[in-house]
């Protein structure tokens, strides 16, 4: 791999890096070197990489070299102990596990693919064991697994300890949570667990943000920062990840789960004494019936603690961060007793591990670790420095809770509150940098991102040092991205989604026109990120009762975003795989900002020509948190000049969103998209400059801003056609469809059988070689058919009524087709004619016509017949319009191009076989 020196540092790199990249690799070797942040995109993924992994190696050959040679056994005892004089190493972070796969593989990938790398996962994605790794509740898997382990009843876990010294982990190498579980599996030994083991020895650590974030999960994966490179990717989460990893709810029903549980655990815990149960026993000598009837009196004092605070039923109250210490000690909970209610709760979920073994258990004590993760926060530091900090940072919020029922979860009922109104007590953190503050002792951090702009006030919020910053320009030039404002629709309607025109039947009917008008000059994939889930199923809904989502899926298909995982992926597949389709116009996906697709899922190339932003994803302007998050920045910005104020990070939170849901489009330095924001408010200045610099710099060309809506249509088609020219399709990516250039790709599906006869084989070979590059389909045909072919003579109509199919001689008994003598009285011939077209070749599928009718007594109804068994209800009204089309026209190659694009390649080759048997049975009936 070719080499190029960075910052002084040999760094392997796959390509001739440009200049932005070397210098972007260039701050993130000298970020590494002191506590610091660096901004960039995603595109530098490999020089983020490659930059962190060179420097690495030079870090461990430094202390190769200045490591002493040890003479005896007591030197090697003095170097076991000398953990400071360890080489560094580096923890990579990211928001998701799919973003991390994509940074592994990349690494494999990489000229560093010899480093010791390993993934750091939950139990639900790793474990194997039979029994535990079938239980979907996250905190009674966890409880199940430390109860197999301490009790030795896991085979899996046991085989850890002289199985972590196999090759197959010990060889080196990037082993993510895929490799880990094939690998456990074949030796059968526990992933999660040699994960731990791996991470000792390992030079590059692959996790999620709040396993680095959260003390709570750093504390429990046993997750050491001290000497270590923390590098947060996709770095525009992290202050949303720190506040929320910081903060914590607790509600009347979580406490009334609480005092269910431990009842029960009295219940059975007498129980088993009376009898001599010996279940459980080890458990059951950590906690005694007045340790849990002491518990409970706290827990009782604690729901009537909640019960008592008075409120306003439509804002809640609100209380200063040191309200908390109050609150709990209200319920006998101090700093002097919370290490032993901790110890309590750890203890009795322990028993509850033993006993859900065998017996389902309600909550499986979900309450009580909720209670647990709040004293831990809480009580973190005894000292006044520690309880201003939460003074300042946090805010306690109480209000109804919006769930107030009761129902019997699992079999167990939860206690009803003592009161009929149950509450909420919200403990929220504000401060990022509360949270960056447990990574004191890192080495150094480095946070890289395409949308941290602006990044003083981000500083200031993470309350860190940060000395090393860039900010470097996108790759694309100016022919590569096509930025629109669509102000209003065809119909003159404005376009915006503000809080008092989102409801109006006018706009969202406009939208979809707009959609409708766009789609069709658009190749491959469409992406529309709306503002919320509700504003999606809002126009979802309204354009389905309108028909207008049957006239855009015409055009090309719809997908839409699943809340569920695993529907989640499935609509993933076959949103691809729809791209990939040979003689596939592309697709749509209608998504939604800050969701799953708009964060971490490659849309390269095809797979995302063109990107819709009918909105902006400000966050709900009356929810309490966000309400005192504003009033939490105007505080704090008296005192901290650099701190936005509230307004301005309301606004910023929505244009970080739209910056990353735009990024989808354009992934590498070939790659070329539209960028359509339909909100007339991205007109405004103050929003203009909230967006990424690469997209304002687009927004100033002129007809950027909100030209009439037909010519922004035409510099829209135009932008692509010049821009496939110059830059064209990928080789990796399926090639647009276009007759007379790329051939019929749909001639490719024929099956086996029809491969058979000799003129299909000529035709399919010659459009696969491309032999007649500036020929049409048609003329393609004629040189490949048979002598006997129409084609070949002077034909300047095609005859549907007068041709004999192998369908005739095949009907059923019951049904026989009637011949064309018989019918030749009563049906009205109707004839296509093939004429030269010199019009421009304009596809219009929109269509709210019904099928057209054919009479039953007609032989031309055959073929309809089978087109209409064959398609679906909107399918087959696509096709007849593209047939009344050729009909008019009388331009076949027209005909085959329209009806290629709009049908599925399946059913696009039923047609086509159909076609040829009227073709081969009368050389003047060619269809």
């Amino acid at each position: 791999m070719p080499q190029y020196f960075i910052a002084g540092y040999p760094v392997d790199f796959p390509f001739e890096p440009y200049q932005v990249q070397k210098d972007y690799m260039a701050k993130v070797i000298q970020s590494l070197e002191k506590f610091a942040k660096c901004n960039a995109g995603k595109s530098y993924r490999n020089g983020l990489l490659c930059s962190s992994l060179a420097w690495l190696l030079v870090k461990k050959a430094e202390h190769e070299s200045t490591k002493p040679k040890l003479q005896d056994e007591d030197d090697l005892f003095k170097a076991l102990l000398e953990d400071s004089n360890r080489p560094p190493k580096i923890i990579y972070a990211s928001r998701t596990h799919t973003q991390l796969a994509q940074a592994m593989q990349e690494m494999k990938r990489s000229g560093y693919s010899h480093l010791r790398a390993v993934v750091i996962g939950s139990r639900s994605q790793m474990c194997i064991h039979p029994e535990i790794s079938k239980e979907t509740n996250p905190s009674a898997q966890i409880n199940q697994c430390k109860y197999a382990v301490k009790r030795k009843q896991c085979t899996y876990h046991t085989s850890v300890e002289h199985t972590k010294n196999h090759e197959a982990f010990r060889s080196g190498g990037v082993i993510d949570i895929e490799d880990l579980v094939t690998k456990g599996r074949e030796l059968k030994t526990c992933p999660y667990f040699m994960s731990k083991e791996l991470y000792k020895e390992a030079d590059v650590v692959f996790m999620p943000y709040n396993y680095i974030l959260d003390p709570k999960s750093r504390r429990a994966n046993q997750i050491e920062v001290a000497n270590t490179a923390v590098i947060l990717d996709e770095a525009h989460n992290v202050e949303k990840m720190c506040e929320e990893s910081m903060s914590l709810e607790l509600t009347s029903t979580d406490v009334a789960s609480a005092i269910a549980d431990v009842t029960w655990a009295m219940e059975k815990l007498a129980d088993q004494q009376d009898k001599h149960d010996m279940e459980g026993y080890e458990e059951r000598k950590d906690i005694s019936l007045d340790d849990l009837a002491t518990f409970k009196e706290i827990l009782l004092a604690l729901e009537k603690t909640i019960d008592v605070i008075r409120l306003d039923l439509k804002k809640g109250v609100t209380f200063g961060g040191e309200y908390v210490y109050e609150f709990l000690s209200q319920a006998s909970i101090t700093f002097q007793n919370f290490k032993s209610i901790l110890s309590l709760i750890e203890n009795t979920l322990q028993y509850f591990a033993v006993i859900a073994n065998t017996k389902a258990f309600g909550t499986k004590g979900a309450s009580l670790q909720k209670l647990s993760d709040l004293l831990v926060i809480v009580f973190a530091q005894n000292n006044s420095q520690y309880m201003e900090k939460v003074t300042k940072c946090y805010r306690v919020h109480v209000d109804v809770e919006e769930q107030n029922t009761y129902a019997k979860k699992d079999g167990w009922l939860s206690t009803v509150p003592s009161t009929t109104q149950a509450k909420s007590f919200n403990f929220w953190c504000f401060s990022p940098g509360f949270a960056m503050s447990y990574l004191n002792d890192v080495r150094s951090v480095i946070l890289t991102s395409g949308t941290l702009a602006p990044m003083r006030p981000l500083i200031s919020e993470m309350g860190i040092d940060i000395p090393i910053l860039l900010e470097n320009p996108h790759i694309v030039s100016q022919e590569q991205v096509c930025v629109k404002v669509i102000s209003q629709g065809s119909d003159k309607e404005p376009l915006i989604s503000n809080y008092n025109n989102r409801d109006n039947p006018k706009y969202i009917t406009s939208l979809g026109r707009t959609i409708l008008s766009f789609t069709p000059v658009i190749p491959g994939g469409v992406l529309i990120f709306f503002p919320s889930y509700t504003m999606l199923n809002k126009c979802q809904t309204s354009w389905q009762d309108s028909g207008l989502w049957s006239q855009i899926s015409n055009i090309k298909p719809i997908f839409v975003e699943a809340r569920n995982k695993n529907d989640f992926q499935d609509t993933m597949v076959e949103y691809y795989a729809r791209i990939q389709e040979p003689g596939s116009r592309g697709a749509i996906f209608m998504a939604v900002c800050r969701g799953k697709v708009s964060e971490g899922l490659d849309f390269a190339d095809l797979n995302g020509r063109a990107v819709f932003i009918p909105g902006l994803p400000f966050p709900p302007l009356f929810d309490p948190r966000v309400v005192l998050k504003k009033q939490y920045l105007d505080e704090n910005k008296r005192n901290a000049k650099d701190l936005v104020s509230g307004n301005d990070w309301y606004s910023l939170e929505a244009s970080r969103a739209v910056n990353q849901a735009i990024g989808r489009v354009i992934r590498h330095k070939n790659d070329y998209g539209a960028i359509l924001l339909c909100d007339s408010r991205f007109q405004s200045p103050q929003q203009k400059n909230q967006l990424s610099r690469w997209v304002q710099g687009h927004l100033n060309t002129p007809g950027a801003n909100g030209t009439s809506f037909g010519p922004l249509i035409g510099e829209v088609s135009r932008f692509f056609r010049n821009a496939e020219k110059k830059f064209g399709n990928p080789e990796n990516q399926i090639k647009r469809h276009d007759y007379g250039q790329d051939g019929f790709s749909s001639a490719k599906a024929l099956s086996a059988s029809d491969k058979s006869n000799t003129w299909v084989e000529k035709f399919t070979e010659a459009m696969r070689a491309k032999a007649s590059p500036q020929k049409s389909v048609i003329d393609t045909y004629r040189d490949t058919a048979p002598e006997t072919s129409s084609l070949h003579g002077d034909v300047k109509s095609i005859d549907f009524n007068d041709v004999v199919t192998p369908y005739e001689g095949a009907s059923s008994s019951k049904n026989p087709p009637q011949s064309t003598a018989e019918n030749a009285g009563g049906t009205r011939k109707r004839k296509y004619k093939l004429v030269e077209n010199d019009k421009p070749e304009i596809i219009d599928l929109v269509d709210d016509s019904q099928p057209i009718e054919v009479p039953e007594n007609s032989p031309r109804v055959d073929i309809l017949k089978l087109v209409k068994q064959k398609l679906n209800i909107m399918d087959y009204k696509a096709f007849m319009k593209c047939l009344n089309d050729y009909n008019q026209q009388g331009n076949f190659v027209q005909f085959f191009q329209t009806l290629s694009t709009i049908l599925h390649a399946a059913k696009y080759r039923n047609i086509l076989r159909a076609m040829k048997r009227f073709a081969k049975g009368r050389a003047q009936g060619l269809v």
